[in-house]
């Protein structure tokens, strides 16, 4: 590794001694030209690990380009020297690497952690630009160490670079410099020296504040204060900055300092580091900063696997999880899921995946009050990781009024896969609530076991008509010769002639979807009736057979509904039925293309 840490001006790294524009300058020029080839590639090879952060086997050949870019201008020069900037990587006081996108600003990511120059020497390797590479790539809004530390532990050797530690003001040596720096800290420190309970006084701005001391000047009047004012971008990016520091970079840096402490074993006293810790997750859930709780958990594994130490991780981990399970924390989480859906959900998750069972009951009494259905998901795909052991706690709740919280319920036991599971969901077959009975109906049906099918045979009968019908047209799915002997007796049941047409007729196009040969010939039977007498009975038993034939596409079928348009007895009614029915059939048949010539009987039938 080689670093070096400037105190005073800025090294310039021989790009400010010209006193014209260095670019004028042909060597200076092809120099300019081969750092700013390196940057191209520098630049594509950073977004095409971006893309493909998983293919870790191919990082070097992404970067073989701008590894040989490299390589030309150290054995021509020696070194490539870049200044760091702000907001790009510079040479000759002119961009060769500028940020393209402000959200991952290469330069400033080294800039903010007080990197000036970087420098790659002759005889840089391939893995090692790798390496510096996917430092760039880091994110410290995740938790990921700052730059400058993961530089430093890398140990580069044909990487330089540069850090400013201390201060440096135009026109002034650095005896000046240090002078103006201890007047600062004087002042300070009396500010601080004070037998006054406000500890915040020596930052606050008070009249005090702008006594001066001039020599030989006794007093000032109408003094102007003048200088350059910062531009509105550069306050948005401190203040942007700042917020990050605190809302993002604060507490993975304390987390590491923390177990950095207790690698050192620095504290032995474990009941204070709990405290720290249930300080620090207080505070973690007030920022909503539930990344960092989960790089905790992380940390403590990692921790039980050195032996000196698992016995103390396993304590803290213990006591950790007891305390994120707390009714108290269980609740600001549901303040958290009822105000807005998280841009990141899946730490959420992962926060409640790491509890126990003891915290179901609160967790339950947050999703009945939760409103957004989204975040409703997060809570029962939760529920139903740390439910699997017992079901009575989601049982309970399939007698709720709440028809959403019901079907949550169905939802998580679903999900965790009871064996009795069918039980509780015919159960739900009882329930008040419509909505709750469809779904249980529906999940019913997915299921091909006898027990199922017999909850369903039983809807038959539900108060509902939707009911009725959707378990009449569910039922073909799971057995079609038991659903043809089921409906069959209930379209023949006393009660079934007081239904309603629509009704009806959804139970027979149910009996058409079991394809069965017996329903085929009742429908035939029905469809040919003839009499002058009851004809009010037979026109509605002629439309349910239509009704029938229009679920069992087939040749027989398409025969049948074609014998009745044909018929001219029948009412215009019938008429208009059996044809729509065979205008469908016959798509469902021969396609778009015209209509394929139906084989028929003998010649007698013709």
């Amino acid at each position: 590794m080689a670093q070096t840490t400037a105190k005073g001006k800025e090294d310039p790294s021989g790009q400010e001694g010209e006193s014209q524009n260095p670019l004028e300058n042909p060597e200076n020029k092809q120099r300019y030209e081969l750092a700013k080839d390196f940057a191209f590639h520098l630049a594509k090879g950073i977004k095409n690990i971006g893309i493909y952060r998983h293919a870790k086997d191919k990082y070097a050949e992404i970067l073989s380009r701008c590894y040989a870019a490299a390589c030309a201008y150290c054995e021509r020069w020696g070194a490539l020297p870049l200044k760091v900037e702000a907001e790009c990587f510079s040479m000759f006081k002119q961009p060769v690497f500028a940020a393209e996108d402000k959200a991952e600003n290469l330069p400033y990511k080294f800039y903010k952690d007080g990197i000036r120059h970087l420098a790659f020497r002759q005889g840089l390797q391939i893995e090692e630009l790798v390496e510096f590479v996917l430092i760039g790539l880091t994110d410290t809004r995740r938790g990921d160490p700052d730059i400058l530390s993961q530089m430093w532990e890398r140990g580069f050797e044909h990487i330089e670079y540069m850090v400013v530690e201390g201060f440096s003001v135009e026109d002034m040596s650095e005896a000046q410099v240090k002078l103006e720096v201890d007047k600062i800290v004087s002042y300070l420190y009396q500010r601080l020296r004070s037998d006054s309970a406000d500890y915040l006084r020596f930052a606050r701005v008070s009249v005090e504040d702008l006594e001066m001391q001039v020599d030989g000047i006794d007093q000032v009047r109408g003094a102007i204060i003048a200088g350059v004012a910062a531009s509105d971008r550069l306050v948005r990016q401190v203040l942007d900055t700042l917020a990050e520091d605190v809302g993002v970079r604060l507490f993975p840096k304390l987390v590491a300092a923390v177990f950095q402490v207790i690698d050192e074993g620095a504290v032995e006293d474990v009941e204070m580091l709990k405290e720290i810790f249930l300080q620090m997750l207080d505070s973690m859930l007030l920022q909503e900063d539930f990344a960092s709780i989960n790089s905790l958990m992380v940390k403590f594994r990692a921790m039980e696997r050195d032996q000196s130490k698992a016995a103390l991780a396993q304590d803290l981990r213990a006591f950790f999880v007891a305390k994120m399970g707390e009714e108290q924390r269980i609740r600001r989480i549901g303040e958290v899921l009822n105000t807005s859906k998280p841009k990141q959900p899946q730490d959420i998750f992962r926060y409640l995946y790491a509890l126990d069972s003891k915290a179901i009951p609160f967790l339950l009494e947050v999703l009945e009050g939760l409103e957004l259905q989204d975040n409703r998901q997060i809570l029962c795909d939760a529920l139903a990781a740390l439910g699997k052991d017992s079901p009575a706690p989601f049982a309970k709740l399939l007698g709720s009024e709440k028809s959403q919280l019901v079907r949550d319920m169905i939802y998580v036991i679903d999900k965790c896969d009871f064996p009795d599971k069918v039980n509780y969901f015919g159960e739900t077959l009882t329930n008040p609530n419509l909505a709750v009975r469809l779904e249980a109906l529906s999940i019913l049906s997915r299921s091909k076991s006898e027990q199922c099918r017999r909850f369903i045979v039983t809807a038959l009968d539900d108060p509902n008509l939707q009911m009725r019908v959707q378990a009449a047209r569910v039922l073909p799915n799971m057995s079609p010769a038991k659903a043809f002997v089921d409906l069959l007796a209930l379209t023949r049941s006393a009660s079934f002639e007081k239904r309603d047409l629509q009704e009806k007729l959804g139970v027979y196009h149910a009996l058409g979807s079991t394809q069965q040969q017996d329903a085929l010939s009742l429908f035939t039977q029905l469809s040919g009736q003839k009499s002058l007498l009851r004809r009010g009975k037979i026109k509605e038993e002629k439309l349910l057979a239509i009704s029938g034939l229009s679920a069992m596409p087939s040749i027989p079928a398409y025969k049948a509904l074609q014998a009745l348009t044909e018929d001219r007895s029948n009412d215009a009614e019938v008429v208009m039925a059996a044809r729509k029915a065979l205008f469908t059939m016959k798509k469902s048949l021969f396609g778009d293309q015209p209509e394929a010539p139906v084989p028929s009987g003998n010649k007698a039938e013709r």
